[in-house]
């Protein structure tokens, strides 16, 4: 026969049963954790940091971020250019104006460091028009003894082939005058050069007096200014292109044949721009 469970045993057995429940029960999801409000936040900040003045163990003072400095960009070398030129004339007032051993000696150092800068460009820059035939200004005007005769027979040849042409569409004007003394030299050089090439000249006496090297001059009736010349220089020589009506002065003054015929060359066959 079973014996009656004393009221200690029924307790114990009540929370045993209980126990075993909430073992057995589905946990419930856990609370996300409340977050304090902003307002706590400052609060508490205030209070740590202000009152209690904690300092940068609490956080309190918080660290500057480092600032990020531009690198700063390289001088130009027009600038550094400059300062080269600025250097050198200060050091040099200041040996002429304190000539002390130390002051002319630095400017001499540094006025030898630039000549040797100066030198060493001045290679590299031959160098350069050695290698690239573009930059090579003397295959157009040769500067050494050999090439520049090679060249003027050349230019010769070419100006004495154009010269034979010249007549079938240009003739000349010759201003002079019988008191000018410059007149006599410069006559019988138009005259000269005009019979060479078979150029007709029509010599115009700008004071009515003769001259003997043109006895079929003709008097001036302000030829000149509707030229548009210099009217008081004498003796004066303009090129007429009869193909476009219209004067082409060549120049004023003595010249000597080759020269006039250079500058007729070149103002009849050359653009401007084409030969230097």
């Amino acid at each position: 026969m079973p014996v009656p469970p004393t009221r200690a045993a029924a307790r114990a057995l009540a929370t045993y049963l209980g126990t075993l429940a909430c073992l057995s029960a589905p946990a419930a999801p856990a609370q996300a954790q409340e977050q304090p409000a902003p307002e706590n936040v400052e609060a508490q900040n205030s209070f740590y940091c202000q009152e209690r003045k904690l300092g940068y163990w609490f956080y309190c003072t918080r660290p500057k971020p480092a600032e990020q400095t531009t690198p700063k960009a390289a001088p130009s070398a027009t600038t550094q250019l400059d300062a080269i030129t600025s250097t050198l004339r200060e050091l040099k007032a200041k040996a002429i104006l304190e000539p002390t051993p130390a002051n002319v000696t630095a400017y001499i150092r540094f006025q030898r460091e630039q000549l040797d800068r100066a030198s060493l460009f001045s290679d590299v820059w031959q160098r350069a028009i050695w290698q690239d035939p573009e930059l090579d200004y003397t295959l157009q005007r040769p500067v050494s003894t050999l090439g520049k005769r090679q060249w003027q027979d050349s230019r010769s040849a070419e100006r004495d082939a154009a010269m034979t042409q010249l007549s079938q569409r240009y003739g000349l004007f010759y201003f002079f005058a019988q008191s000018c003394a410059a007149c006599e030299v410069m006559s019988p050089i138009v005259q000269g050069v005009a019979s060479r090439w078979k150029i007709t000249v029509r010599a115009i006496s700008t004071d009515g007096g003769p001259s003997r090297h043109f006895p079929g001059y003709t008097v001036e009736t302000n030829q000149r200014t509707r030229m548009g010349l210099e009217p008081k220089i004498t003796p004066a020589v303009v090129l007429w292109d009869a193909l476009k009506n219209q004067p082409i002065p060549i120049g004023y003054g003595v010249m000597s044949a080759d020269e006039l015929q250079d500058r007729i060359f070149l103002l009849t066959s050359k653009e401007a721009g084409r030969d230097y």
